[in-house]
């Protein structure tokens, strides 16, 4: 894997970058209805607490990625089919998260322009920071947060401004009881875009101090879900629940409502450069998760030199993922949740938990100290 290192502040900007990604593109936890706030509220919530699974795996193993102690825990063999199912995992979403991205700036701007122009122009953008490495795409990051924000604070005043929000539309809050708001979290808020934070079962090694990296993301994870939610409670307080369910881009709905004194509005490029951002950030962690992953995984003493294969199989499949836009969101909310998500970034992480507690607990000793063990009988 790279010899590189990230600080705490670092690792912060990059999960609150990642974190927002898509999310608060779409109606996330839409079929909640008013009460989608609520339903990602309790998605954060149950995202923490599988971080806190991730991160006490990384403490098993601090020096090491998700693809070498999965061997650790379950033997070599079994260990790299997991590995192996988790690089492929990284590449599935990352192609999905370039349609997403792609569709997106072609449906809403370049309407003419064919969407492997667009993915391939995304990807040749991405595929040179991962050619740069983690430090590079962690300092572009610091920049890049301060301009995401500096659109939202300016995108926020001006549609309070316009007087478009309407608090009313966020009432009668639980109208339907609780029994949508916990199939809008089982299906969609707890594993997108919180349950995510699996990839960072490889960014952790990258960590240079490790006392800092369970708050950053903690605090990356918090943030992010706080500015989602208030975004989709703006996005139903401005279009309203019947409107919002219609939409495939709410924010970009929301943001072509504001108009103040028929001078300022078509703001829709604010919707767009943060689109490109999010786009890139979210699109380049899971690239990067699946080539260090891969180098881990095959013991590549340079993993450039897969750098440029791995693109090219997410490139191919964020174009042949699904026949159309449709099929590839239908594809996204009913079936990738519940087969794809659930057991990678739930079932799998629990198993070798529980795992690694009995083994290492039955033993008496920590892996680090196993290891440290065997490195002394070595000399």
């Amino acid at each position: 894997m790279e010899n590189a290192k990230i600080n705490g502040s670092q690792l912060f900007v990059l999960i609150v970058l990642f974190e927002m990604g898509s999310a608060i593109l779409f109606n996330l936890g839409g079929e909640a209805k008013q009460d989608a706030w609520i339903a990602i509220l309790l998605g954060l919530l149950g995202g923490i607490l599988l971080f806190l699974i991730y991160y006490r795996l990384y403490k098993f193993f601090p020096d090491l990625p998700l693809t070498s102690y999965a061997q650790k825990i379950m033997g070599k063999w079994i260990g790299k089919i997991i590995g192996f199912l988790y690089i492929i995992y990284f590449l599935y979403i990352a192609a999905r998260v370039l349609r997403d991205f792609g569709a997106l700036l072609v449906s809403a701007i370049y309407t003419t322009t064919p969407l492997f122009v667009i993915n391939t122009l995304m990807m040749l953008t991405i595929f040179y920071a991962i050619h740069k490495g983690i430090e590079v795409i962690a300092r572009v990051g610091q920049f890049y947060i301060m301009v995401i924000y500096l659109l939202a604070i300016v995108g926020f005043i001006l549609i309070i401004s316009s007087g478009e929000i309407h608090w009313g539309n966020l009432l009668p809050i639980y109208e339907n009881g609780w029994k949508p708001i916990f199939k809008a979290v089982i299906g969609q808020t707890l594993t997108f875009p919180f349950g995510e934070m699996i990839v960072c079962t490889m960014l952790l090694p990258f960590v240079n101090d490790q006392k800092k990296a369970k708050w950053a993301c903690l605090g990356g994870m918090i943030l992010a879900g706080i500015n989602i939610t208030i975004t989709v409670i703006i996005n139903i307080s401005v279009l309203g629940v019947i409107p919002l369910s219609r939409s495939s881009f709410p924010l970009l709905n929301t943001i072509g409502r504001i108009e103040i004194a028929e001078f300022i509005e078509r703001l829709d490029v604010f919707f767009m450069i943060y689109l490109v951002i999010a786009g890139f950030f979210k699109v380049t962690i899971f690239y990067y998760a699946a080539v260090a992953g891969s180098a881990d995984l095959f013991q590549l003493k340079n993993q450039r030199i897969i750098t440029y294969p791995i693109g090219l199989l997410i490139l191919i499949a964020s174009l042949t993922i699904a026949e159309s836009y449709s099929e590839h969101v239908v594809e996204g909310l009913k079936y990738a949740p519940y087969f794809i998500h659930w057991p990678m970034q739930i079932i799998l992480p629990i198993i070798l938990l529980i795992i690694a507690f009995i083994r290492y607990n039955k033993k008496g000793s920590s892996p680090s100290g196993e290891q440290g063990n065997q490195g002394n009988q070595g000399n």
